[in-house]
């Protein structure tokens, strides 16, 4: 089974993104950081940078919540980076479906 980040990943280059996973896991604490505190997926092309936070389909209210909240969320607008959170979750075929809530 892919990760949430994984399916995020392969997604964005299918759309014509340049790619990097900018979260980091910190052994000492056995925890993640993400970049900024809510991106996982850090995208880019021409004249545009996109910060992905990529979750199961059952997460996608918190993490939205979660990025609302965040007292770094107002910086990274303003510097123009456009904010989006990745749910996946199997469809009744067992296929992988994307919703995608834009929190910029």
């Amino acid at each position: 089974m892919s990760s949430p980040t994984a399916r995020t990943l392969a997604e964005m280059r299918k759309r014509g993104y340049l790619v990097q996973v900018v979260e980091k896991w910190i052994p000492a604490v056995k925890r993640r950081q993400d970049l900024y505190g809510f991106i996982d997926v850090l995208a880019i092309r021409e004249g545009e940078i996109v910060g992905v936070q990529a979750t199961s389909g059952d997460n996608v209210a918190s993490r939205v919540a979660k990025i609302a909240e965040h007292e770094h969320v107002g910086a990274v607008r303003k510097a123009g980076i456009r904010i989006l959170v990745h749910g996946w979750r199997r469809n009744a075929a067992g296929r992988w479906v994307l919703r995608e809530v834009d929190c910029s």
